[in-house]
């Protein structure tokens, strides 16, 4: 099982909330995840243990945000349609997916993912340029991600109609 079809399960995305989290709303606010964890885990500078609170409240935001917005009116916009991808990509052991598709997302996600550490191990050092760097790099990787999700929507959807 890979990293996002567990993050899915965590998460407790099921249909109704995958058509909320297509809302563009809650995929761009959902882009402030990295940076306030990033902040929340380094405020532990200022606020000792209770850094631990700004850190849940972070938690509860991740799994808040795909269930506060409405289902969007319309799915035509950047957003939705990387949303609508994620979905694709996260079903492509029932339904494959064309290989360039496979290993360029293959490829960002372990981007993204060495991003993230390189951010923790900036924040366990209290290095900022390290943190930042990170950040840069895991947000980047996302967003490079979901650009590549709407492609893969498009072209999915360009099989159907074949």
């Amino acid at each position: 099982m890979g990293i996002g079809t567990v993050s899915e399960k965590v998460m407790g995305m099921d249909d109704a909330t995958w058509a909320r989290h297509a809302n563009p709303w809650s995929g761009w606010t959902r882009m402030s995840i990295l940076p306030l964890f990033a902040l929340a885990v380094w405020s532990r500078v200022w606020l000792g243990w209770w850094a631990l609170g700004p850190v849940a409240l972070v938690l509860i935001w991740t799994w808040v945000n795909p269930r506060i917005f409405p289902a969007p009116r319309s799915l035509d916009n950047w957003m939705s349609q990387g949303v609508l991808g994620e979905r694709i990509w996260l079903a492509r052991k029932e339904r494959p997916i064309p290989a360039h598709h496979a290993r360029a997302t293959q490829a960002l996600t372990i981007a993204s993912a060495l991003g993230a550490l390189t951010m923790l191990a900036g924040l366990a050092l209290l290095d900022a340029g390290l943190t930042l760097a990170g950040l840069v790099a895991a947000m980047g990787g996302k967003l490079w991600f979901l650009d590549r999700m709407v492609w893969l929507k498009a072209d999915m959807e360009g099989q159907d109609r074949d």
